[in-house]
C-alpha cells in the first residue's frame, strides 16, 4: 500500500513559478513509476508528465514540455513538477500518481494508476 500527499499548490501571477511536490508512504516508493496529472474545472483528468522508477526516463506532455521538470528522490520517497512559465491554463487541480507498470512512457487511462493523491490546486491568474 502506497500513500501520496502532494504539496506546494498556491496562487502565482503568470509566468511565475511553483514547486510541487509529492510524498509517498511505504518502502515500496522505489518500485513505483510516479507521474502528475491535472483537472481543470469542467474538464477530465489529463495527464501531465511521468518518471521512471529510476529517475531516468522522463515524459512530458507537449503543451508543458520545455516549462515544467519532473524529479524523485527515492531517499525522501518524493517526487516533484517544478513548473516555470506559468500560464493561466496552467490552472488546475494537481494529482500525483503512482503506476507500478509504468516506465517513464505516458501515464494513462485514468484506471490504470495503482495510487493517487489527494490533490493541491494550482491558480494562475493573468
Amino acid at each position: 500500500q502506497v500513500q501520496l500527499v502532494e504539496s506546494g499548490g498556491g496562487l502565482v501571477q503568470a509566468g511565475g513559478s511553483l514547486r510541487l511536490s509529492c510524498t509517498a508512504s511505504g518502502r515500496t516508493f522505489r518500485n513505483y513509476a510516479m507521474g502528475w496529472f491535472r483537472q481543470a474545472p469542467g474538464k477530465e483528468r489529463a495527464f501531465v508528465s511521468a518518471i521512471s522508477w529510476s529517475g531516468e526516463r522522463v515524459y512530458y506532455v507537449n503543451s508543458v514540455a520545455g516549462r515544467f521538470t519532473i524529479s524523485r528522490d527515492n531517499a525522501k520517497n518524493t517526487v516533484y513538477l517544478q513548473m516555470n512559465s506559468l500560464k493561466p491554463e496552467d490552472t488546475a487541480v494537481y494529482y500525483c500518481a503512482a503506476d507500478w507498470r509504468n516506465n517513464g512512457q505516458a501515464m494513462g487511462p485514468i484506471s490504470t494508476i495503482d495510487y493517487w493523491g489527494q490533490g493541491t490546486q494550482v491558480t494562475v491568474a493573468s
